[in-house]
Parts: structure tokens; C-alpha cells; sequence
């Protein structure tokens, strides 16, 4: 019992670390998130509804948690927003709000279950989630169907912004593939962890799939101190 409940506690503390736009909704990061989610909204102006990938060079740079903490941040604004989990290699989004994964985008895809039957609700008001489902062999071959298309028509008839979360670009061309039927694709980058070349490498296979990258997001970029004060009064008012 005594080890069950520090798994928990573990389990929840490790969720608040990735989920800091839900838990301090004041922090500098939780601001800096929002100024994301609006320059987001400046670069897809003239959509009604913005469907949104994200993706990263190479594994580890912070990709999930970002997607996540976007989405929270829409839902905040009062959007109705979809997360999805499209990474059928390595998905993640399950673990990080704590959510089954016996169904999902996997088994919506081949017609085993229907879009509303694997949808989630989340503990967020307005932030749904539909996990990656069981890990098929043949994840490209899924998204690059005509049923991914249709998928996505049906998601854009429901929800405010779609956030897809994808595997790393350069790893697999899962990414690719994707951000060619999206509205925009953002580009995680790991601030001191990647090689330049391999942003550059990144970038340039989400332009030869013809994605429109709508910016990048510096990960654990340390802001210089003066910065950080000015920040931090600003957020005190």
C-alpha cells in the first residue's frame, strides 16, 4: 500500500512538471506559452479552424510537452481543443494526462472504432485528447491514407484548433507526411542539445513536404536575469 501510494505521488508530481500551464497558471513559463498560443493565432489569421502539428529534430528535445501545454492554453481562451496523439511509434500523451490507450487514432484509422468512441475528455474543460491507440506496423501507410484525411475533415467539424503531436522529423517521415495535411507545423528545437545542422536538416524536410512552419519554440532557452525580473514583475501586477 505505502509503495502503490508513492507511485501516485510520483505518477501526479511527474504530471504537474509537464503540466505547468494547468498547475501555475502565473508562472513565466505559463506566459510564455501564451505568447506561443498568440503568435500562433497571428501566423493563421483567416482560419476558422487551425489544425496545428508539432514536432522536434530529434527525440527528447520536449515535443509532447509542449503540444500538451498548448493545448491548455487554447482551452484556457475558452477554445474547444483536440489533442492528438500521432506519434504511433513512441506515443507519450496518454502517460501525460494519465489516460487508457486501448483505443485511439491507430484503431480509428482502421475502422475499429469511430472518432467519438475513442475521443477522451481530460480533468481541462474544453481539452480532449485521443491517444495514439494500439502501435500498429504500419503507421505511415495510416497517416498518409485517405482515412487520415477524412479524420482530420471530421475533427475540423468539431473542434476550435487540433494539435497534432508527431514524431521527430528527421527519425522517421511520419512528421512529413502529416504537416502536408496540416494547416502549419512548429518546430520544437532543445536550446544547447541539438546539433544546428540537424534543425537545418529538419526544416528543410518539412519544406520539401510543403508544410507551412509557423515558427520554432526554443526549448530550455535560459533567459538572461534581467529578463526574468522584468518578467516577473510584469506577471505580479
Amino acid at each position: 500500500m505505502f509503495k502503490m501510494k508513492n507511485k501516485k505521488k510520483k505518477a501526479l508530481a511527474m504530471m504537474q512538471r509537464k503540466l505547468l500551464t494547468n498547475v501555475h497558471t502565473t508562472s513565466i513559463i505559463s506566459e510564455q506559452f501564451r505568447t506561443i498560443r498568440t503568435n500562433l493565432k497571428f501566423a493563421l489569421p483567416n482560419l476558422s479552424c487551425k489544425t496545428i502539428l508539432v514536432t522536434s529534430s530529434i527525440p527528447g528535445e520536449g515535443k509532447t510537452t509542449n503540444a500538451a501545454n498548448i493545448a491548455i492554453v487554447f482551452a484556457q481562451e475558452g477554445k474547444k481543443v483536440l489533442l492528438v496523439d500521432a506519434d504511433m511509434r513512441r506515443p507519450a500523451i496518454h502517460y501525460t494526462f494519465e489516460l487508457l490507450n486501448i483505443s485511439g487514432l491507430s484503431s480509428v484509422l482502421i475502422q475499429n472504432d469511430t472518432l467519438s468512441e475513442a475521443i477522451q475528455e481530460t480533468f481541462i474543460e474544453g481539452l480532449f485528447v485521443l491517444t495514439s491507440g494500439p502501435i500498429p506496423p504500419n503507421p505511415v501507410e495510416l497517416l498518409a491514407s485517405e482515412m487520415m484525411d477524412t479524420l482530420i475533415e471530421k475533427m475540423i467539424a468539431y473542434y476550435d484548433v487540433i494539435i497534432f503531436d508527431t514524431p521527430p522529423v528527421n527519425s522517421v517521415t511520419d512528421a512529413q507526411i502529416l504537416a502536408n495535411k496540416t494547416d502549419g507545423a512548429l518546430l520544437i528545437v532543445n536550446t544547447g542539445v541539438v546539433e544546428k545542422s540537424s534543425v537545418v536538416k529538419a526544416k528543410n524536410s518539412l519544406l520539401v513536404a510543403q508544410a507551412k512552419i509557423l515558427g520554432v519554440v526554443m526549448n530550455n532557452y535560459a533567459l538572461p536575469k534581467e529578463q526574468y525580473k522584468s518578467q516577473y514583475y510584469h506577471t505580479r501586477k
